[in-house]
């Protein structure tokens, strides 16, 4: 069984059949399911397969497939904010896939978040995967089959990922240690996605999880004059910080299994993607925060209008029900939580963050005073 499919049946099954004797695997593949299910690891996992099929090493090609140094794997994932432009495809995929492979009979490129591929790097993908060459396999991973684009979507054979339940992603918090009141509340407020529950409940999730209900409740309270959302805005340029210092760790231990003359090159690669990846981790750390706002005053709706069962935070009723006493009309919660979702949506654009979050503040608290 491919690691990983242990509770996946269908994907268990089409890439099962694809690894048997006599089996035969496909051009491209789509990977759909939400985050945190697997999907990235069992990709990993085939790709593996793939490549060490026949290979005087299986051990050795399995270890640089696992760290990402094998010469016949490609793997690309969104490094900015603009999603995966023309640029990361053309030279990586494009390209790379009508050259022979280097040692393994195959060559992978897996491409991680297809929905962000903007149409013209997707364009320009379309003719490798109408005509790839036979060595060439395409895995696209997604957590929005919804958003890839139709032609590219056509054109892959698609693999699903459930997603787990509530129940399920709370054991799994619970088994990291966490209290089951809290373990419940994050696998609600992962609306599906196992690894944003896991962020939510450990490290600089709880203190993400106070900050945006800070900033709820002051709207609520009309108490912003302390921009209570800079807090939010202070750790999400942490985390952008961590990300980019996260490539270069990598790149450490990656030019351990990288050839001499190719140091240069990943040094000069990881510099641009570490750039890169740092704004992507500060907008999606801020993005994070503001749908955690979202959802606090949809908890409060939920409570202003007598469903407590529905609430996501549910480890913090207490709250919440201090928070409904305060509104007159569930319908002035949900204008507000439209705003952080016009808001959420406008980090796309590369605003000025503080400059959005100053703006917000104050038309919450406007919204929710009617």
């Amino acid at each position: 069984m491919l690691n990983g499919t242990e509770r996946h049946p269908h994907a268990r099954a089409v890439l099962g059949a694809a690894l048997a004797p006599g089996g035969a695997p496909s051009h491209a593949y789509l990977f759909c399911g939400p985050a945190g299910s697997g999907k990235r690891t069992v990709a990993r996992a085939f790709a593996s397969a793939l490549l060490t099929d026949g290979a005087a090493d299986p051990a050795g090609a399995a270890a640089r497939v696992e760290h990402g140094v094998h010469p016949d794997l490609t793997w690309v994932a969104p490094a900015s904010a603009a999603g995966i432009l023309v640029g990361d495809v053309d030279e990586a995929v494009v390209a790379g896939a009508a050259r022979t492979p280097f040692e393994s009979s195959r060559r992978v490129f897996v491409i991680e978040d297809a929905d962000e591929l903007n149409d013209q790097a997707a364009n320009r993908m379309l003719k490798t995967l109408e005509e790839p060459p036979a060595f060439a396999h395409l895995i696209l991973l997604t957590s929005r089959p919804g958003e890839v684009l139709p032609t590219i979507a056509s054109r892959c054979q698609p693999v699903r990922f459930d997603a787990p339940s509530v129940e399920e992603i709370a054991a799994r918090l619970e088994g990291h240690g966490v209290a089951a009141p809290t373990a419940d509340a994050c696998a609600r407020l992962g609306l599906g996605d196992a690894a944003r529950a896991l962020a939510l409940a450990l490290g600089d999730g709880p203190a993400l999880r106070d900050g945006a209900q800070a900033v709820a409740r002051g709207a609520l309270r009309d108490a912003i004059a302390g921009r209570p959302w800079m807090a939010l805005l202070e750790q999400a340029r942490a985390a952008g910080t961590s990300a980019g210092e996260g490539i270069e760790r990598a790149l450490d231990d990656d030019l351990q299994f990288a050839i001499s003359k190719d140091h240069a090159r990943l040094r000069r690669e990881a510099a641009e993607r570490g750039k890169r990846a740092a704004r992507r981790a500060q907008t999606a750390a801020l993005d994070r925060g503001l749908a955690l706002v979202g959802l606090w005053l949809r908890d409060v709706a939920c409570i202003a209008d007598g469903v407590p069962e529905l609430v996501h935070n549910s480890d913090r009723t207490a709250q919440l029900q201090e928070d409904a006493a305060l509104v007159s009309a569930a319908d002035r919660l949900r204008a507000a939580q439209e705003l952080v979702e016009d808001t959420r949506a406008s980090l796309q654009f590369n605003p000025n963050e503080e400059l959005a979050l100053d703006a917000l503040g104050s038309r919450l608290a406007r919204a929710l005073r009617g």
